[in-house]
């Protein structure tokens, strides 16, 4: 026999979500016959699957070890020698600094993305343990690009996770982002349009006009200063304050490449001659988007202190150096800071 004991990262689900978990390798048909055949218990008594958990609820199961341990999927314990960057943690969510470079979940079985990082780093502060991961794993609440850094929400618990998905999916939740694109940038806007995603490409493109197939997206944009380059007006970089009003995949990069403003080292929506100069200037191989801040909005409990509160990623060395390396003294349109 072997006995769980609910805790508060798992409650709020329901029982055969979590045996199915525990029990990752066996089918749901083998899970209900041993509910049906008291061979598993919730506090004692008979149950359907369908129980509500709370924390401290007590899960028996009368099978052998042997059972158990073959239709349960040990998870890894490892991870790979990353350090993470973070920048707030509570008993249910964790905020993170992702690097450039990073995959902020697997594209492919072999991968290591910040979702195996996130979990290694808990299991190593003791935050969750090999036993708890067969029916509870932390994940991550939204993704950036490989090559976008910034701010990445992580669920430690089940309601943090369902909790910060629901702001995400419902978009109460505000995200601002920096960008350098290419040209002179002078008045601030919001910019709509319809997105459609090639798949075999992993590439997007903006339309003006709706139809099939179609996506409406908005992206508003504020000039924070400019940089110019050379003699000729518009060759520099402005700085731009992003906000996503929707959100689809390489939104921000292909609308701003849409309106002839595309971001700097963007080697899918980008100018390759200003890639080409921008790395042997400053050396960036990457786009030029940081996900700088999060603003949060009212949020129920057991989350509600998070209510309001604002928290920032700072700038990463490759944006520090182009703007250091042209003195950073552009004088800004408006009293929009980054700091």
């Amino acid at each position: 026999m072997r006995i769980i004991v609910v805790t508060d990262r798992e409650a709020g689900q329901r029982l055969d979500k979590l045996l199915g978990k525990y029990l990752d390798l066996a089918g749901k048909g083998f899970i209900y016959k041993m509910i049906r055949k008291k061979n598993i218990t919730l506090n004692g008594k008979k149950c359907d699957g369908s129980e509500k958990l709370s924390a401290g609820d007590e899960i028996k199961l009368f099978l052998a070890e042997e059972t158990i341990e073959k239709f349960s999927k040990v998870p890894a314990r490892t991870r790979g020698n990353v350090s993470l960057d973070i920048l707030y943690e509570d008993d249910h969510i964790l905020l993170i600094n992702k690097p450039a470079g990073m995959l902020s979940q697997k594209a492919k079985e072999g991968d290591e993305s910040l979702v195996e990082y996130v979990t290694g780093y808990l299991l190593e502060t003791g935050a969750v343990t090999p036993q708890g991961l067969r029916t509870f794993r932390p994940g991550i609440c939204n993704r950036l690009d490989r090559n976008t850094s910034g701010l990445v929400v992580a669920g430690k618990s089940l309601a943090g996770l369902q909790i910060m998905a629901e702001v995400f999916k419902n978009r109460s939740i505000h995200k601002y982002y920096c960008c350098i694109v290419r040209g002179e940038v002078r008045e601030s806007r919001t910019i709509e349009g319809f997105l459609m995603k090639d798949p075999d490409l992993n590439q997007v493109r903006i339309y003006k006009e709706g139809g099939p197939g179609l996506a409406p997206v908005a992206t508003r944009y504020e000039p924070l200063g400019y940089l110019p380059f050379g003699d000729r007006a518009g060759k520099g970089y402005t700085i731009l304050k992003v906000t996503l009003i929707t959100g689809r995949t390489h939104q921000i990069r292909a609308h701003l490449a849409s309106i002839g403003h595309p971001l700097v080292g963007d080697p899918k929506y980008g100018d390759p001659q200003v890639n080409e100069d921008a790395k042997k200037r400053f050396g960036i191989r990457r786009q030029m988007l940081h996900a700088f801040e999060v603003e949060f909005p009212a949020i129920r409990e057991p989350l509600a202190y998070l209510s309001g509160r604002r928290f920032k990623a700072p700038m990463p060395g490759d944006f520090i150096k182009i703007l250091g390396q042209t003195g950073m003294n552009f004088q800004t349109r408006s009293s929009t800071s980054l700091h």
